[in-house]
């Protein structure tokens, strides 16, 4: 077999460490011609396609390569990294197992194929993946924040926030805080997330996301010109960004700036913005815009409770048929019913709660909507407390018993009703005298509902302290005033469940005592 000479390999070599790819193609190619069997050259050719983003012609170069010798641990990594480019996930997984068989202590391996191990939801095994690396370089904090990042995603949020706050501890960088401001933002700590997240911008190297977060949680906090200014700076970073323009979107509209709000929805094409546009268009009054909106949305599935309210909504107040079928005459599908271990026979948990909502350090989420009261941040049931564990459990049976009681409905509520009961949000939310909450639906929901804690009993009269349910609510206009309601006086203990598209409110009340209620929504995943 003929050798090719070290000169010609180390001008070859000083060209690619040059990053001078163009040529290190150009020469390569002609070398392999003379000297078909020299892996070197095959394997300066995968590196160099790779890095031009030509991943087809490195993975032939890699390919070519472990023809002739499928044993070089390193080729089969570099081969299983462009697998993964090209979404070829199992084929990836071969190889990277591959490489780890004829060397075991290959960090880069274990660390990859944990990745694509947990892009397709094998999170134990991507886990003992990336221990593995992390024992082979006990400082690989790239493996330690995705374990991290694995436990934020199964629930195990105090865990996630170790890891995180490890890996920092051994390089401290923007994405780092991100990671742990959001954990933190989860757990109810505004306060402390907004210091990460202002950490992750000062670290960082422009990440549209580190803004948008920032804002986002700042207006949740109560700064609304801070909120502002930093919602605006993502998207001045980054003027394409989905959630970044979303996020500005949202607070756009809810801050009834609906003109400029729909420029923002129409960049992002994030997750409803169609619906919130829709929604815009109707409280500006412009209805015939709505209407020729709302023809263009695909919406032959009637599984958005957001389009439900809208679309009921317009045909009530115009007299005409509603052609969103999510839920027919959803008030039909409220139900009041109790939470058995929150019985009067059982009033330690309940007690419990009221103690651990107290006590937690749980920072308030500032709510337009609600007045003289407080709304906790977060999300409880993914807190520690197990009093906020129980109540979960409690709460899952009675989800169940409200499915059974409405499983012969024929609506997509019903039909396309979560098969996995986990909850997308909840919250406490507290009032005093004169306490009250408008009315508004929750958008991001399927089925929503509370579970009453505390309800005061010294009243002026029966419906003070009541929740109202309606087809009408938030401003919308009316151009008929035929909207039903329903009002229910929840007792402690109860749970009241509603589909998402239902408007609710509190009627305001007068009394010395609180009015404590836990809050929550469950979707199809």
């Amino acid at each position: 077999m003929k050798k090719i000479s070290q000169i010609e390999i180390q001008n070859l070599m000083g060209l690619h460490q040059r990053g001078l790819d163009d040529d290190v193609i150009k020469k390569a190619n002609v070398l392999v011609k003379e000297y078909p069997e020299e892996i070197i050259l095959l394997n300066l050719l995968g590196v160099s396609y790779e890095r031009k983003g030509l991943l087809k012609d490195a993975s032939k170069a890699y390919k070519d390569a472990l023809k002739l010798n499928p044993n070089i641990p390193e080729m089969n990594f570099n081969l299983g990294a462009i697998l993964f480019s090209e979404n070829k996930v199992e084929e990836a997984i071969h190889f990277y197992k591959k490489a780890i068989q004829l060397n075991n202590n290959f960090p880069e391996a274990h660390f990859n194929l944990g990745i694509a191990l947990q892009s397709g939801g094998g999170y134990d095994e991507a886990i003992q993946c990336y221990q593995k690396a992390i024992q082979i370089q006990p400082g690989f904090f790239e493996a330690i924040t995705n374990i991290g990042t694995i436990r934020q995603l199964q629930g195990q949020l105090e865990e996630a926030e170790e890891f995180f706050k490890k890996s920092l501890s051994i390089r401290e960088d923007g994405r780092g805080h991100y990671n742990l401001a959001n954990v933190l933002r989860n757990q109810g700590n505004l306060s402390l997330s907004i210091s990460h997240y202002r950490k992750a911008i000062e670290l960082g190297s422009g990440e549209a996301e580190f803004y948008s977060d920032l804002g986002d949680a700042l207006w949740h906090d109560g700064n609304i010109s801070e909120a502002n200014r930093f919602l605006r700076m993502a998207v001045d970073v980054d003027s394409q960004h989905p959630r970044s323009n979303y996020q500005l979107a949202v607070f756009l509209y809810d801050n009834k700036a609906f003109e400029e709000a729909i420029n923002y929805f129409r960049v992002s094409k994030f997750e409803d913005w169609q619906e919130r546009i829709l929604y815009c268009f109707y409280k500006l009054k412009q209805f015939d815009l709505f209407k020729k909106e709302f023809a263009s949305i695909e919406h032959s599935k009637h599984n958005s409770p957001f389009l439900a309210t809208l679309s009921g909504h317009y045909a009530q107040n115009f007299k005409e048929e509603d052609e969103y079928k999510f839920c027919p005459q959803p008030l039909n599908f409220v139900a009041h019913q109790s939470v058995p271990c929150l019985l009067k026979d059982n009033e330690a948990l309940r007690l419990q709660l009221l103690k651990d909502i107290d006590n937690a350090d749980i920072n308030d989420r500032k709510q337009s909507r609600l007045f003289y009261g407080s709304q906790s941040a977060g999300n409880l049931f993914k807190r520690t407390e197990q009093s906020f564990k129980a109540l979960e459990s409690g709460l899952r049976d009675a989800i169940k018993e409200y499915y059974e009681k409405y499983k012969n409905e024929d609506c997509e509520f019903i039909n396309l009703f979560p098969k996995e009961i986990e909850f997308s949000s909840s919250w406490y939310v507290k009032m005093q005298s004169g306490g009250h909450l408008t009315s508004h639906i929750h958008e991001d929901g399927w089925i929503s509902g509370a579970i009453y804690l505390s309800i005061p009993k010294k009243t002026k009269n029966q419906d003070e302290g009541a929740i109202e349910l309606s087809t009408h609510g938030d401003d919308y206009p009316i151009i008929i005033d035929d909207f039903p309601k329903k009002i229910i006086k929840p007792n402690e203990g109860d749970v009241i469940f509603f589909p998402s598209s239902v408007f609710h409110r509190t009627i305001p009340f007068e009394s010395d005592e609180e009015r404590i209620c836990i809050a929550f929504d469950l979707k199809p995943s």
